[in-house]
């Protein structure tokens, strides 16, 4: 089945909205067994809009319309549609009628502005919208299948959940399962030289890989049209297979981040850590407290930009920092031990680097970090070095520390 998805709304042609309602629907026809050809985001203009599906009308067997069904002059996905599909909008006043009871029961009278929500497609099915005012559609017509939905992600995902999804199950002719694995500590073409070889060739079985500050995913995407649990088995086997290849490089086969990871290993060993960060500026500390659940593991953080603060809070001798500088392995290895023992925390986490873009030198460059794990028996440092602008560097050494972190955590043995 040929599937599209028109997201419309000139404010997604911006760099101040983003486009979550087709990444939603996406989802939900992943689980039952449909993929997606295609997406285009359009402007509210309507000639282009039109365009738009006219295209889909001719190219897909189901298209999915988002946005466009408020009740001001821009928007015009109703008019498109009737336009393309040659469908007159007919004013229902059972629905204007709902409309006009949603206002009154917010003590308010509707706008006559609104009027224009009830306008339906001629042979359109309408779908009620209980979390706001515009009503979805649904179309046959000629062979394909139109389904408009609002733009508002509250509004559309309580119609697919009560109506869209239960309808199209009974159209699931195959079953879909996949696995996302996420690695770190290896760059992408490092991934690929290991992977070599592995990338499917039978068409109901797929690989892809997707990279991150950090963080090289891989997808594997298995159809069926047998059952789920025959889905699962392909999709697990290729994952197995790859996992084996890649070794501790892999983290997390669930969706899980790194810093869950981390938090479920600690709270496994019954284990508490302490923060200090230089260079990162917090966002180790807001990763590992953004897990529900952290504070059975989390005692406190620093963020320690100057020396001094160095001294002061983590108790890092001056000496270590003058000899060395503030970006050095001594240092990184002092920081963790000062803030394991200030807060009386079985480890202690910290990283110093030079996030940039100015602060680098010929030996120390921009980009330049040092993480390092205290345990009260041993400090232990590693060093990178990171490419990018600042708020790259600050990514990729929180994401270095986190799993040179979890890999230490995997030697300790349990309790």
């Amino acid at each position: 089945m040929n599937i599209q998805i028109i997201a419309v709304g000139s404010e997604l042609l911006t760099p101040y909205y983003q486009d979550s309602d087709s990444l939603y629907l996406t989802r939900g026809l992943n689980d039952l067994g449909l993929s997606v050809r295609t997406k285009i985001v359009i402007g509210d203009e309507l000639e282009s809009l039109a365009a738009a599906v006219r295209r889909s009308r001719d190219e897909a067997d189901l298209i999915l319309i988002t946005g466009g069904l408020g009740p001001t002059g821009d928007d015009r996905t109703r008019e498109a549609v009737s336009f393309v599909f040659g469908r007159p909008l007919v004013l229902q006043e059972d629905i204007v009628a709902s409309i006009e009871e949603r206002f009154r029961r917010r003590g308010r009278t509707m706008p006559p502005v609104n009027r224009k929500q009830a306008e339906i497609l001629e042979g359109a099915e309408v779908l009620a919208n209980p979390a706001g005012t515009a009503p979805g559609q649904w179309l046959d017509a000629g062979g394909k299948t139109v389904i408009l939905l609002p733009g508002p992600p509250h509004e559309l995902r309580a119609i697919c959940e009560s109506q869209v999804w239960p309808r199209l199950r009974s159209r699931q002719r195959a079953f879909l399962s996949r696995r996302v694995l996420k690695t770190a500590g290896l760059t992408e073409s490092e991934i690929e030289s290991l992977i070599d070889g592995m990338y499917p060739r039978e068409q109901a079985l797929d690989l892809t890989v997707l990279a991150s500050p950090g963080q090289i995913e891989l997808h594997v995407a298995a159809a069926s049209d047998v059952s789920a649990a025959d889905a699962d088995q392909r999709s697990g086997a290729l994952a197995a297979k790859l996992r084996e290849r890649l070794g501790r490089a892999v983290f997390s086969e669930n969706g899980a981040d790194l810093e869950t990871v981390v938090g479920r290993s600690l709270a496994r060993k019954k284990k508490t850590i302490a923060v200090a960060e230089s260079c990162s500026g917090g966002l180790l500390c807001r990763r590992l407290t953004g897990v529900p659940g952290s504070s059975a593991y989390f005692l406190e953080g620093f963020v320690t930009y100057s020396n001094a603060a160095k001294t002061a809070r983590l108790n890092v001798p001056a000496e270590t920092i003058e000899t060395n500088g503030a970006v050095s392995a001594e240092t990184a290895a002092a920081m963790a031990d000062g803030v394991r023992k200030a807060a009386g925390a079985d480890y202690g986490l910290a990283v110093t680097g030079i996030a940039g873009p100015s602060g680098g030198s010929e030996e120390k460059p921009v980009g330049l970090v040092f993480c390092a794990v205290s345990d009260g028996r041993r400090a232990r440092v590693e060093r990178s070095v990171f490419l990018g602008d600042r708020v790259r560097v600050q990514q990729q050494a929180a994401q270095k520390t986190l799993d040179f972190f979890r890999r230490l955590l995997e030697e300790d043995p349990e309790p």
